[in-house]
């Protein structure tokens, strides 16, 4: 089963109120597909382990620009204090891309 990293959203993960996420990747996903949600899966140390923090159901995919996300999407994406042009702010910031730039949705449910 291939690891998905939850690294910036490991609490809304846990506590349940994150139910989609917006990557760069992810393209091939499919509803039904397994992953492994993990803390962080990049970028570890020599001899980190992996933090695994549950198994998710690929719900639904969609290619979207970054800019089409909703207030719903806010709330869903574990930020319900943030406007759609702020998470759209604090993603580019993070991911140094801009707000045109195709996303791919992926909503999820967890299962374990």
């Amino acid at each position: 089963m291939r690891n998905i990293s939850f690294f910036l959203t490991t609490e809304q993960f846990l506590n349940g109120t994150k139910d989609v996420t917006r990557r760069f990747a992810w393209w091939t996903l499919k509803p039904g597909d397994l992953l492994q949600a993990v803390r962080k899966s990049q970028g570890r140390k020599k001899g980190e382990p992996i933090e695994k923090l549950g198994v998710i159901e690929i719900v639904s995919v969609r290619r979207e620009p970054l800019y089409a996300i909703t207030q719903e999407d806010c709330i869903r994406e574990g930020f319900p204090h943030f406007t759609p042009d702020q998470f759209v702010a604090m993603l580019m910031q993070h991911a140094k891309c801009e707000h045109d730039t195709i996303v791919n949705r992926i909503e999820f449910m967890r299962i374990s």
